[in-house]
């Protein structure tokens, strides 16, 4: 190091300039560029498992947050599965109320059909005895006025 100083001083002193114009600290000064680009194990060593560790690290927060991603995305499953059993419970309730009224409405009409075949019947009977539709009219006139006077 001393002969780098001594060798800067007479550098300066044919250029006209002097020392204290350029003083930098012993501990600070590296005159010379070999020592820049030297391979230091030691701080190499340092980087390396720094870079490690970084990466490591990297990888870890990475797979945590595919792990979260996966978590959402199953609980989003399993709310979508509830969601559809739901809607799939409400669908069965219709389905069923649904053929219970096709079985009301199937009943009714088959009474239906049954109570005209014995409406009919019993009109047959009142017209074979001498029954007239005009004359049951007439005759609830007749007996709502006789109501109507007394």
């Amino acid at each position: 190091m001393a002969s780098h100083a001594a060798a800067l001083k007479v550098g300066l002193a044919l250029m006209g300039m002097s020392l204290p114009f350029l003083t930098i600290p012993e501990g600070l000064s590296n005159a010379s560029f070999p020592d820049c680009a030297k391979h230091d194990p030691e701080v190499n060593g340092d980087t390396e498992k720094n870079y490690a560790e970084l990466l490591t690290e990297e990888l870890k927060l990475r797979e945590a947050d595919s792990l979260e991603k996966h978590k959402r995305a199953d609980m989003g499953l399993l709310e979508a599965k509830k969601v559809t059993s739901s809607y799939q419970k409400d669908a069965d309730k219709c389905n069923s109320g649904m053929e219970t009224c096709e079985e009301a409405r199937e009943k009714a009409e088959l009474a239906l059909a049954e109570q005209k075949k014995l409406t009919s019947k019993w009109e047959e009977r009142a017209r074979q005895k001498g029954w007239r539709e005009g004359a049951i009219k007439s005759n609830t006139k007749t007996n709502s006025n006789a109501q109507a006077a007394a």
